[in-house]
């Protein structure tokens, strides 16, 4: 049986040219990049080759790019870095933090750690729109405010946040911004620069890239304390020897991204379910999404059996985060944007790739159809369902 992939939200197969990249390095190019002999010189070179692709594709000078581990560690160094470096001389934990209730786990977690430390932090609530008010952002500014930190693009809904904008307040205001990028690099155009960001995460993994190659953009100027301490690596801002391969890899991919425009098939595959399945909407589909990722609700039925059923005819799709499996809460994403228990636990998200066709969009369409059909027959609900219409 094939398996065919929908699950691009999760992590992204390694391009070729990226694959090619990592064996060459791992093979050949084995210095240590702090080294000042020629083996240390040909890592730096091929270390700095792939800083000048990260900072092109943001939009960004080629000093101003950090490499880390990932997109979990970008965000703790950016938030604990941007709020540790505003602690005042006396050290008394008067610092605020602004965020929103749809975050990423890797921003959410590291706002719970700053509060177990002392600092505030408002989690601002999200409409059924999915997209973060500017105004509210605005409204929760205090005086001791040190970070404003708002996701590009949500992981599970796809929802563009209007960062800009929420750039300005901040800007205004004196606050140091930071956005979780992750889901929003290789998917649409981006320059930090037109943002307005100060700090802005991404992860290789997302776009045909290796797992464990993230980076930070930090704009000139940017206070920013190092969390890990070390040697001098990466101007002082992360310490450790650079991972070459790895960082030369991510820049392989973010200098040939692919150019396929997903947002016809995600049209086509939401336009045939709601046409062929009853009960079913497409969360958010009113707000400006990246053009991949489609959240649909089945009433009648839980997401993680029809992941289930589906893996078994060969797709793979996600009922909500990866980061987040196996967690028995619903989607704290979904409930921020007013859906019920219930209703987030009946949501999947089906995240596209530039591999996917429009013959794989129809079978996995046809596969749903089937597969809902069949979960709503057996299930508790859908017989309730049966029996009263």
């Amino acid at each position: 049986m094939q398996h065919i992939y929908f699950d691009h939200n999760a992590t992204t197969p390694v391009a070729p040219l990226v694959l090619d990249e990592m064996r060459t390095c791992l093979a050949e190019v084995y210095g240590n990049a702090s080294s000042i002999h020629y083996f240390g010189q040909q890592a730096k070179e091929r270390l700095e080759t792939a800083r000048r692709r990260v900072a092109a594709l943001l939009g960004a000078g080629e000093k101003e790019i950090v490499f880390t581990s990932g997109g979990t560690e970008a965000d703790n160094l950016a938030i604990l870095g941007a709020v540790r470096a505003a602690m005042p001389a006396s050290g008394r934990p008067a610092r605020h933090v602004i965020t929103s209730a749809i975050e990423h786990p890797a921003v959410l977690n590291t706002c719970a750690q700053l509060q177990r430390e002392g600092v505030a932090v408002d989690y601002l609530p999200i409409g059924s729109s999915g997209i973060v008010d500017p105004d509210d952002v605005r409204r929760a500014l205090r005086p001791d405010t040190v970070l404003i930190t708002i996701m590009h693009a949500n992981n599970e809904l796809g929802t563009i946040q209007p960062i800009a904008a929420i750039a300005a307040i901040a800007r205004e205001a004196g606050v140091s911004f930071h956005s979780d990028g992750v889901q929003a690099a290789g998917r649409i155009p981006i320059c930090v620069g037109d943002l307005g960001v100060d700090l802005y995460s991404i992860s290789a993994h997302k776009f045909y890239g290796p797992k464990g190659a993230g980076a930070l953009y930090v704009r000139k100027g940017t206070p920013l304390a190092p969390i890990l301490f070390g040697g001098h690596h990466e101007r002082d801002r992360r310490a450790g020897t650079e991972n070459v391969p790895i960082f030369s890899a991510m820049g392989v991919a973010a200098a040939n991204l692919p150019s396929t425009d997903l947002a016809p098939l995600r049209d086509r595959l939401e336009r045939a379910v709601l046409d062929r399945v009853p009960d079913a909407r497409i969360n958010c589909a009113a707000s400006p999404r990246i053009p991949n990722t489609s959240n649909i609700c089945f009433d009648f039925i839980e997401g993680e059996p029809l992941v289930i059923a589906l893996d078994l005819r060969g797709f793979a799709i996600s009922s909500g985060s990866a980061c987040s499996s196996g967690a028995v809460e619903p989607s704290h994403v979904l409930r921020a944007i007013g859906l019920s228990d219930r209703q987030a636990r009946s949501s999947v998200r089906i995240s596209l790739g530039a591999s996917n066709t429009v013959e794989q969009v129809d079978a996995l369409v046809e596969a749903i159809v089937d597969s809902v059909t069949l979960l709503r027959r057996i299930s508790p609900e859908g017989r309730l369902v049966q029996i009263y219409v």
